[in-house]
């Protein structure tokens, strides 16, 4: 096991280094990205609402900002932050670690699901000064159908997936995902419908 963090850790350590090595690259990639079509409200998921019951503070009206202008210190930070709870944060699910099929809180002893490292990973950036606004808990579907939550940062160079499966970041439209909802810009307590209509993904 030591090995394999051993490994792992190196692994993650190049993709940062080479990421931040090369933030004008990164830019020049997603100079033509796109967002994600949202529509009006839709239901919370479950894990969230609970989440927000015991934290209300967490989930109130926003105001919001349309992006975060991504200059190379912030590419840098972004990655920071993704490559250290991807790294600190082992993947066990709440079954496992509560008892229960879906619990959403921070993660705990170095333990959590996709959507707790999701949560650690978005207080991490607003402690840094990032705009609540524009970054949003997202739910999307896995190629096999399972349901799988990332966090969706809206940038100058479009929807930005930070991904505990995945340790590059990538444009929302260069993931293997179906996007089903996410985080309103205006509320944090409330979720919109995303339109992916992209021909190629399936969802079920």
């Amino acid at each position: 096991m030591k090995t394999k963090n051993t490994l792992l850790a190196a692994l993650f350590g190049l993709v940062a280094s080479l990421a931040m090595a090369l933030p004008a690259a990164a830019t020049e990639r997603y100079a033509n990205a796109a967002y994600a079509s949202v529509s009006g409200q839709t239901s919370i998921p479950v894990g969230h609402a609970e989440f927000c019951q015991k934290r209300p503070y967490e989930c109130q009206p926003m105001h919001p900002v349309g992006h975060t202008t991504l200059t190379d210190p912030l590419w840098r930070e972004l990655q920071e932050v993704n490559n250290h709870y991807n790294l600190a944060i082992t993947p066990v699910s709440d079954m496992d670690l509560y008892g229960v099929e879906e619990f959403w809180t921070y993660p705990v002893n170095g333990y959590g699901d996709c959507e707790d490292i999701a949560l650690a990973k978005r207080a991490a950036l607003i402690e840094r000064g990032w705009h609540p606004s524009t970054l949003l808990m997202t739910v999307v579907m896995q190629p096999h159908g399972e349901g799988h939550a990332v966090l969706m940062v809206r940038t100058d160079r479009g929807d930005l997936i930070l991904d505990n499966q995945e340790a590059l970041i990538n444009i929302w439209t260069e993931t293997p995902y179906a996007f089903l909802k996410r985080q309103s810009q205006t509320h944090a307590g409330q979720w919109v419908d995303i339109h992916d209509g992209r021909p190629d993904i399936v969802t079920a």
